[in-house]
């Protein structure tokens, strides 16, 4: 029998290969010694890829870069030959924020620490670039990744300005002569869900300003900053800033999606594809009994691309049926059968504390693997077979 294991992470509980570790362990337990377990992190594109990356045989790299609010964090990235996941929000991450989100720390992070991670993996010759966003702290546009890759942003009295979204509303000139050239020759993709421009309504300051400490005011005044951003950087390199400010995924991560689009040329694709791409699951999948996925939470944002839906059909694809373990799930069985899962296992059938399953997730999660584990080894005795 061989099964496997392609969980998320169980948020604010186990990382994914945490997870895939606790599964394989009840699994072994449940079913004994002929069940062979290929434990395979994946990830959305956001807080976890680089562990799924670590997992699919990259390896973990380690630097220093500036910090949201500029001070130095050790953040890791993951590289395999000439390709290199990076995670933005280990370098400009809301976690990294000392006192939390603020209506200041919202006006002035920056992302510059991600524009370092990304020289550092030129550094080591990496020439395509896969940029997972999300959880970041920064409102600016992307402006601190150009700064991260030498770019100097001046006032109109020659002044540098420091990071953050506000300081933009004082930029006057944008001064590309130090510019990292090893930019043009390198592939970047954009791993991101979030579909949002980068302005108005649905803008990032609009949306995604309020979760990181902005008041009404701030989004008001982001929204403006970011704009005349925008125009001095069309003014600078041409018109095509200003079409990427309204493409889909300009909005992500503070605007992140934004320059990544506009100056480093980068592919939008989802972050499940693109993870599951790297880790080269349907390729694994092969030959496969049975895969089990899931994540912390199976709820209605789970349908809409998490990567218990990116495992499920794949898997599917390949005619490997799928179950799902969560901490908990509030789908119905209807929408479950939909989404491909044969059956789905939560922590909270096994305990209704939610505070305990999170608390508790390692212990649980082996009971779990153990039950599957007993279940399929009556099947197999009794030459039963799951029906895809």
């Amino acid at each position: 029998m061989r099964v496997v294991i392609a969980p998320d992470k169980f948020k604010g509980s186990l990382s994914a290969p945490d997870v895939a570790e606790h599964l394989a362990t009840g699994l072994l337990a449940g079913f004994g010694h002929g069940i062979q377990a290929t434990r395979i992190p994946v990830a959305d594109g956001g807080e976890g890829t680089i562990d799924a990356a670590i997992g699919s045989g990259f390896t973990r790299r380690t630097t220093t870069v500036t910090g949201p609010l500029g001070e130095p964090v050790k953040a890791d990235f993951a590289v395999r030959d000439q390709e290199a996941v990076i995670e933005m929000a280990a370098a400009s991450g809301l976690a990294l924020l000392p006192d939390g989100p603020t209506s200041e720390a919202a006006k002035t992070a920056t992302s510059i620490g991600t524009g370092e991670l990304i020289r550092a993996a030129l550094d080591l010759g990496c020439r395509k670039i896969i940029l997972g966003v999300g959880g970041s702290a920064n409102t600016d546009a992307g402006a601190g990744v150009l700064q991260g890759l030498g770019a100097v942003f001046l006032d109109k009295n020659g002044n540098e300005l420091p990071g953050g979204g506000a300081a933009l509303a004082e930029l006057d000139t944008i001064d590309f002569s130090n510019f990292d050239v090893r930019v043009e020759a390198t592939e970047f993709v954009l791993a991101s869900d979030v579909d949002n421009p980068l302005l108005g309504a649905s803008g990032a300051p609009a949306i995604f300003g309020p979760q990181k400490g902005a008041t009404p005011d701030d989004v008001t005044s982001l929204d403006a900053a970011l704009s005349h951003f925008v125009d001095v950087l069309a003014a600078t390199t041409g018109q095509h800033a200003k079409f990427a400010a309204k493409a889909e995924g300009a909005g992500a991560a503070g605007g992140v999606g934004y320059i990544a689009i506009a100056a480093l040329k980068a592919e939008r694709r989802p972050g499940i594809d693109v993870v599951l791409e790297f880790t080269e699951l349907e390729q694994r999948l092969k030959g496969a009994d049975l895969v089990i996925t899931g994540e912390g939470s199976l709820d209605e944002q789970s349908l809409l691309g998490k990567t218990p839906m990116g495992v499920s059909r794949a898997a599917q694809r390949n005619g490997v049926p799928v179950i799902a373990v969560c901490g908990r799930s509030t789908l119905s069985r209807e929408q479950l059968t939909d989404a491909g899962f044969h059956t789905v296992h939560a922590l909270t059938d096994l305990e209704k504390d939610v505070q305990k399953c999170i608390a508790e997730a390692g212990p649980l999660l082996e009971q779990l693997g153990k039950h599957i584990g007993v279940y399929l080894a009556e099947r197999t005795e009794n030459k039963e077979y799951l029906n895809v």
